[in-house]
Formats: structure tokens, C-alpha cells, sequence
């Protein structure tokens, strides 16, 4: 089966909207297209016990983010301010961006 290319890419804005973190807004660290997840910058942090190591240098309890199904969050848009989805335009010199649903604005910086 074909999977669907995610239209989320890595730093941008986006806000959760399903979950224990509902609501919560932060910036997309990395994105997983294979199994349709993603890691959002202080959004669902769980602890995790390290021994010490040459790479982790001491153990003990270590905070780091989990990765959310891409499906539960939305991107921000920057003029609105809002969750939105997400619409495909193609410019004239043959560029395709990624636009704000709601007020057409660019979402591609």
C-alpha cells in the first residue's frame, strides 16, 4: 500500500489537538513519513531510567519527548494564529508552497 507523503515538515509550528497534550503548541523536531509520527519540542515528555554509559555519561532518570501520530496535530498558520489545514498552490515560475487554508498565506518561510 501506498503511503501518503505527511504535509508536516521539520520546524514548523504546530499544535496538538487529540491526546493528553490537547492544546499544547511547539515546534516539529523530527518526522518519521514511514510510520506517520513525528517529535514535537516539549510535548509528550516521559521519563526514561539510563544506566550510566560512555555516551550517556551518568544514569538515572532521563526526560526526552515521545513521538505523537501525525494525525493529531495541526499546523499553525503565522498570520492567523490558528490551527489550520493545510492547501497546495502552485506558483506561476512553477513552485508548489504549502498555504494556509483559512487565510491563504504562505506556510513555507
Amino acid at each position: 500500500m501506498l503511503k501518503k507523503h505527511p504535509t508536516i515538515k521539520k520546524n514548523d509550528k504546530v499544535m496538538v489537538i487529540a491526546g493528553k497534550e490537547k492544546g499544547k503548541i511547539g515546534t516539529v523536531l523530527k518526522v518519521d513519513s514511514e510510520k506517520g509520527r513525528l517529535i514535537v519540542e516539549k510535548v509528550n515528555v516521559v521519563k526514561r531510567h539510563a544506566k550510566p554509559n560512555p555516551r550517556t555519561g551518568q544514569g538515572g532518570i532521563i526526560e526526552k519527548e515521545a513521538s505523537l501520530h501525525i494525525s493529531n496535530v495541526m499546523v499553525v498558520c503565522n498570520k492567523c494564529a490558528e490551527a489550520t489545514r493545510i492547501g497546495k498552490r502552485v506558483l506561476e515560475d512553477g513552485t508548489k508552497i504549502r498555504t494556509c487554508r483559512k487565510c491563504g498565506e504562505a506556510v513555507d518561510a
